[in-house]
């Protein structure tokens, strides 16, 4: 029985050729394929005679971002709006990438493209990298004739929604490194300094202060189960990752969780509510219909409290419940943004209203991430101070019995 081998599993390259058409006028193009006789083929069935075929070399690419997308986006869009044709638009974004890894995509994206896909059904060959929210927005693009508009509201959307996470991280990441930077200090104090003290209170006879004999307590556990602390330390923060990636219940708590801390969490919050508006602003505008619209909006938040929230919006404006009065229900948005969302409905504006509440919660994850780097410079260093001072008090404090005694 013979067995069929998948077209998916059939490896390609990228092929550089040269030759001359059926005028004898010399032409140069690039082409996918598995080797150099299905190139040969595959050019003499569109009547060119190869005269060069090299294969491109592919360097190893790095990990493709979602900024490399937006980046992706605001160029095709750009250059789309200057009237360059769909194909040369991606041979040139794709030649001026420095990533190898994204250039590869368009490629494939390209070569889609030009075997007769269209656009939106090319960029849903690749999910990691074009989601639903997008997708969608390049088909109504297609559809109604208005792609280069669309590409460029998408790249906006797509540029903001990136700078509130970088902000985001950012605000988070800080006092995460100091703790960080903290926990080796102290393990190279308790494993390499402490000790040195330890040997020579030994050999002065004389009982030790209660602080002194604590720090070198832990000393000694850092001393002698030191790769066992780094190891649960290092391993339990692996598992948890993966857990909170892999897991729809540690993200639903972890989601939850968040929203709960203080201080940051009104930061997380606002950040959610500046997505949410914005994404469905984004699609209101290319004139998704509000129910499919609400399909991407709740993933688009990045939060399972304002995804579970929006999934109950969606199944009330189906029934035919007013939007305003669906988020309303909800008890997850703040009370401006329903009244913009009112004023939208009853002006038949709802995608500028919206917009606009996004404009606002993003000023604010700005103002309150600047906010949070002042406030948290003097906590960091009254913490570190507290924990340095602490051990280097509390190892110096028989010293100073041993002068008074002196």
């Amino acid at each position: 029985m013979a067995t069929a081998v998948a077209t998916k599993d059939i490896k390609e390259f990228v092929f550089e050729w040269e030759g001359k058409d059926r005028a004898g006028k010399i032409v140069r193009g690039e082409i996918r394929a598995g080797g150099e006789n299905q190139v040969q083929a595959t050019l003499r069935r569109q009547g060119v005679f190869p005269t060069k075929i090299k294969k491109r070399r592919m360097k190893s690419g790095k990990k493709i971002k979602p900024k490399d997308i937006a980046l992706f986006t605001r160029q095709l869009a750009t250059m789309m709006k200057a009237g360059v044709p769909l194909l040369q638009s991606f041979d040139i974004v794709g030649r001026g990438n420095t990533n190898a890894s994204v250039t590869k995509l368009l490629n494939d994206i390209r070569t889609d493209v030009e075997t007769g896909t269209s656009l939106n059904a090319a960029f849903r060959k690749h999910p990691l990298y074009f989601d639903t929210l997008y997708c969608n927005l390049v088909e109504a693009g297609e559809a109604a004739g208005i792609l280069e508009a669309l590409l460029d509201r998408l790249a906006t959307y797509m540029e903001k929604t990136e700078a509130i996470k970088s902000k985001i991280k950012s605000a988070l990441m800080y006092p995460i490194s100091v703790i960080i930077v903290a926990f080796v200090v102290v393990t190279v104090i308790m494993i390499f300094v402490v000790p040195a003290f330890k040997e020579v209170f030994t050999s002065f006879g004389a009982d030790l202060p209660a602080p002194t004999l604590f720090v070198m307590a832990i000393s000694e556990i850092f001393v002698k189960w030191w790769w066992l602390i780094f190891g649960v330390i290092g391993g339990g923060f692996y598992f948890f990752m993966q857990a909170w990636k892999r897991s729809e219940k540690m993200q639903r708590f972890m989601d939850r969780a968040l929203l709960k801390m203080p201080i940051f969490g009104v930061l997380i919050d606002k950040s959610c509510v500046a997505r949410w508006t914005r994404t469905l602003a984004t699609m209101f505008a290319a004139g998704v219909p509000l129910v499919e619209a609400l399909d991407s909006v709740g993933g688009a938040s990045g939060n399972f409290v304002y995804l579970a929230a929006t999934e109950k919006i969606q199944q009330e404006v189906s029934t035919g419940t007013s939007l305003t009065a669906a988020m309303g229900n909800a008890n997850v948005f703040p009370s401006m943004v329903l009244q913009m969302c009112a004023i939208g409905e009853e002006s038949g504006s709802i995608d500028h209203m919206l917009g606009k509440a996004a404009d606002f919660y993003e000023a604010e994850v700005d103002e309150m991430v600047a906010g949070l780097s002042s406030l948290m410079e003097p906590i960091i260093i009254v913490f570190l101070g507290s924990l340095i001072g602490g051990i280097v008090v509390a190892m110096y404090l028989p010293i100073f019995k041993l002068g008074q005694v002196v």
